[in-house]
């Protein structure tokens, strides 16, 4: 009888655990952090070894900046699956995050870790793309006297174009424009452009004309994403060129315009920031009256950014 009452209620209790895990990826999907930690909180208590619950609540945390409980559940995951290099990945990013979020002497402490997650993961899985990625950073950005490398971060860049050579051309690009070597992050940005094509890559081409001050190619290089991809969000990318460089400000308005029109939320940029930049270029015109117009659209629109009310203020000074 008792073995009978099993076999009913398992199905009845599996169904439960999958209604709450569905939820959950729901909230997470829908930006609902809080919620989905509340769910996944009081799920945990009574699934304490549920991989993919724990996982989740690992990523609700991380998705909140709250480090110290996301690596909590993440150190938890590679104790239970010390295989799984995902676990480790995201162990290890946690790490990083809280790295970032200290002292500098703090982080020293936990640098070691980071890279031991990494590395682990690296060994487990061959082929774990945003592994490699995140060695290819690491290495580039800590100082040599705790193990930074530029030959170590090319290593793993070599791994990455073993895997996908755009994901490799990206992160030499990304090599050699942090380590002050333009000519050859260009040529990398742009063999990633020819070989793959996607807003990715070009997005990365665009900020690094950004970076280097050349705001001209930076254009010529969102319109020829335009033509690829026809999205809206490269008049907003346009128009923030020629606004802060100061450069064909009737193609920046129109673009700006163009995308306030056209505007969704699938644009990504509120369209408060498509005021303020029309604002900045009607300052630059010298149209005081209209860029007060403008920033203060972008105010009523966001009036906790202090950008905004700054630069209201440079605009009155006109």
């Amino acid at each position: 009888m008792k073995y009978l009452l099993v076999l009913v209620l398992l199905p009845v209790l599996s169904f439960g655990q999958s209604l709450v895990i569905d939820e959950a990826k729901q909230l997470i999907e829908d930006k609902e952090f809080i919620k989905a930690e509340q769910v996944l909180s009081e799920y945990v208590k009574d699934h304490e070894n549920d991989t993919e619950g724990l996982e989740l609540l690992g990523d609700a945390y991380g998705n909140q900046k709250k480090w110290d409980e996301a690596i909590t559940y993440y150190e938890k995951l590679t104790e239970l699956e010390p295989k799984n290099a995902n676990f480790h990945y995201k162990y290890g990013g946690a790490l990083g995050m809280k790295a970032l979020s200290v002292s500098k002497l703090r982080a020293v402490g936990i640098i070691g870790d980071v890279k031991e997650a990494f590395l682990t993961a690296a060994e487990l899985d061959p082929t774990h793309i945003d592994t490699r990625w995140a060695l290819v950073e690491l290495y580039m950005q800590l100082p040599g006297i705790i193990g930074g490398s530029k030959s170590k971060s090319l290593k793993y860049a070599n791994e990455l174009e073993a895997l996908s050579k755009v994901d490799g051309y990206l992160a030499k690009g990304y090599i050699y424009e942090y380590d002050n070597e333009p000519e050859l992050a260009e040529d990398y940005y742009k063999k990633a452009i020819k070989i793959g094509g996607s807003i990715t890559c070009y997005d990365k081409l665009t900020s690094f004309y950004e970076n280097e001050d050349q705001p001209q190619k930076a254009i010529a290089n969102i319109e020829a994403s335009g033509e690829v991809h026809q999205r809206n969000a490269m008049h907003y990318q346009i128009g923030k060129v020629c606004a802060e460089y100061n450069i064909e400000l009737d193609k920046g308005e129109k673009c700006l315009l163009t995308y306030l029109e056209n505007h969704s939320a699938r644009d990504g940029v509120p369209k408060s920031w498509a005021y303020y930049r029309l604002a900045q270029i009607q300052k630059n015109k010298k149209q005081k009256s209209q860029a007060l117009e403008w920033i203060n659209k972008a105010i009523a629109s966001a009036p906790k950014i202090k950008v905004f009310k700054k630069e209201k203020q440079k605009i009155q000074a006109l």
